[in-house]
């Protein structure tokens, strides 16, 4: 009895993670040249390329969080004469994802002996199309003086619904964008 419940409960457990779906995935670069200890203050670049892929609300939570992530690493924000800036833009693209499948054995399958052989195979096609949204949030970090790109973070999700709980949801997407940025 015991064996069943351990069972059953890691079974509920496993379709609970699958069926959460893909998750946001990061990609980070950065310059190996740059002393990221020098930088001690920065400014948002140019945020309006925020707006051009997401509402003003959802904007504002995602200046928010790169302002309360650059603060955790010991950043002041200073908009009269940063050391960094910081440029995020939000992109989405409309994708489709199409997949095909084949039924080579016709009406009755491999197991059905009058269907082996050239004479009695058919193959039919069809065809699934499913469409979504692709969305990225790009965080360049710029050395201000040089203008020159010192690190890069990119969040990416497919996504099929508007954001449940985009207040917690925003900002655990733009900590894990800037998780491997120095401090």
């Amino acid at each position: 009895m015991k064996r069943i419940i351990q069972t059953s409960f890691l079974g509920a457990l496993i379709l609970m993670v699958w069926s959460c779906g893909p998750g946001l995935k990061v990609t980070t670069d950065y310059d190996k040249q740059a002393d990221f200890k020098k930088y001690k203050t920065f400014a948002l670049y140019t945020p309006e390329n925020v707006n051009d892929a997401i509402s003003q609300l959802n904007r504002d939570r995602v200046i928010a969080a790169i302002k309360s992530e650059m603060t955790k690493r010991g950043l002041q924000e200073n908009t009269s004469s940063p050391e960094l800036l910081v440029n995020p833009v939000a992109i989405f693209k409309d994708r489709a994802s199409v997949s095909a499948n084949s039924n080579y054995y016709g009406y009755g399958g491999v197991y059905r002996p009058y269907y082996w052989g050239v004479a009695g195979t058919s193959s039919t096609t069809t065809y699934d199309v499913r469409h979504y949204k692709d969305g990225s949030l790009i965080i360049d970090v710029i050395d201000a003086e040089t203008k020159k790109l010192v690190w890069q973070g990119i969040g990416n999700k497919e996504i099929d619904g508007p954001i449940k709980d985009p207040d917690k949801k925003i900002p655990e997407a733009v900590s894990m964008i800037m998780a491997s940025f120095p401090k």
